[in-house]
């Protein structure tokens, strides 16, 4: 631990580690692909982040969900710049799978999804990307990720909470698609956390990853 905690931050320790397990516990049930019981932990994740927010007393500078500082967070140094790669990331991912297993990945990747977000209607599928990738956010860079730095290294959370988070993502399917499909989601994680360390808000590494998520979306359309 960095310092000695006491008193509320004590407190808010133990919810935060206890949550951090529990999440960690649920993403492992995806060693079984098929099942449907990781897609708790964001719940289990966005409960626990406001537990810990009202135990930790956390101010309004000092919450890792911010709205109103959303335009001073982006001219933090560098933020804009990774901010928009996850939306190189998701075209490079889609254009190096396709080369490598052809259109099994582009096919992968819809199928995966496809259990969540409603292709046939527009307006709800908008709903259903912004609203999945805030509640991912919340729970696994807001709560995973900015609670657990209070407590942990910010690489060790950053590389422990990308681990869970791309397990949550682990889908049936042809096993070097699925590796190469869960190692891109892991790669995308990394840089949501440097996101959420260099802005402090997970309003940002949403904004980010509804950018990422719903181009990367456009172009398995447009290119696949």
């Amino acid at each position: 631990m960095k310092n000695q905690i006491t008193g509320s931050g004590k407190n808010s320790a133990v919810i935060t580690f206890t949550g951090i397990i529990v999440m960690i516990l649920l993403t492992a049930t995806k060693v079984f692909p098929s099942s449907n019981i990781a897609g708790y932990s964001v719940f289990v994740g966005i409960a626990f982040f406001f537990i810990a927010e009202i135990v930790g007393k956390a101010k309004g500078s000092e919450s890792g969900l911010r709205f109103n500082t959303v335009l001073k967070d982006l001219k933090k140094p560098s933020v804009i710049v990774w901010g928009l790669l996850p939306i190189v990331s998701g075209i490079a991912a889609l254009v190096v799978g396709n080369l490598i297993f052809g259109g099994e990945f582009a096919a992968h990747e819809m199928g995966r999804v496809g259990t969540i977000l409603s292709f046939d209607k527009i307006a709800l599928l908008i709903v259903q990307v912004i609203v999945a990738a805030f509640g991912e956010e919340i729970a696994y860079r807001g709560f995973f990720l900015g609670k657990g730095m209070k407590i942990f290294p910010f690489w060790l959370c950053a590389v422990v909470s990308s681990l869970a988070f791309a397990a949550g993502h682990i889908a049936v399917g042809n096993v070097g698609v699925v590796i190469y499909d869960v190692a891109c989601v892991f790669i995308d994680s990394m840089i949501f956390s440097v996101i959420y360390y260099k802005s402090g808000n997970c309003v940002i590494s949403t904004i980010s990853h509804i950018l990422g998520n719903a181009i990367s979306l456009a172009a398995v359309f447009v290119l696949f």
